[in-house]
């Protein structure tokens, strides 16, 4: 199956473009952990998923990673081309989180149909606005929530996304999504387990009362 069935607004192409993007774009595989796109010079192309999942993140000067979004099927990453988005320069870098399938659409092949059909250019600054919008809300986290309730709100929204209270992620992990020392996490999800909240397994965690974390995540 072809780009068509993955390219959110193809039946909104006109048949030159869709033509132009199915000559020129280019399916892959991508493993767990595979850095696809580091920082604002790496202007790879435009990133449309498949199947799999990657995720958005930031580094500190001092190695410190936070996680800004994630991608899901059919989602597109702008940032993976980033050079066509004049004045607008980050240090995004984006991986697989699992074993993703995408489709990699050339930087001159996507820009040349943006600056050509007030569609494309419309939806790309949609998809623009809800990124900046998913980066201040995480902003406003960091700024303003305490760290439990940062950390309650990750583990519900983590639950959500794999569908399942069982959580196969290591507070390494959990330490690089939330921008702070792996010890911090530990010493908090032990603290949420001596309150009933998780029981915490080897390379996992187990939510056991969801109503009280949505109580702490949001007080």
């Amino acid at each position: 199956m072809g780009i068509s069935s993955d390219f959110p607004i193809w039946d909104k192409l006109t048949s030159q473009q869709k033509e132009l993007i199915e000559k020129s774009a280019v399916k892959r595989f991508a493993p767990k952990g595979t850095l696809l796109h580091n920082g604002s010079a790496d202007c790879v192309g435009l990133f449309v998923i498949h199947s799999g999942r990657l995720r958005a993140f930031i580094i500190s000067d001092e190695g410190k990673e936070v996680t800004l979004y994630r991608l899901f099927e059919h989602d597109i990453c702008l940032f993976s081309a980033s050079c066509i988005m004049e004045n607008i320069q980050f240090d995004v870098t984006v991986e697989a989180e699992k074993d993703t399938e995408l489709w990699i659409i050339p930087t001159n092949t996507y820009k040349q149909i943006v600056e050509n059909s007030a569609v494309v250019a419309n939806y790309t600054n949609k998809i623009m606005a809800s990124r900046f919008s998913e980066v201040m809300w995480l902003i406003e986290q960091v700024m303003w929530k305490s760290f439990d309730k940062r950390l309650s709100a990750f583990l519900l929204k983590e639950s959500d996304i794999e569908q399942s209270d069982s959580l196969k992620i290591t507070h390494e992990v959990i330490s690089h999504h939330m921008g702070t020392a792996r010890e911090v996490v530990t010493r908090m999800l032990r603290y949420f387990q001596s309150e009933g909240m998780v029981h915490l397994t080897r390379g996992g965690i187990l939510i056991k009362d969801r109503k009280k974390l949505e109580k702490l995540a949001e007080e």
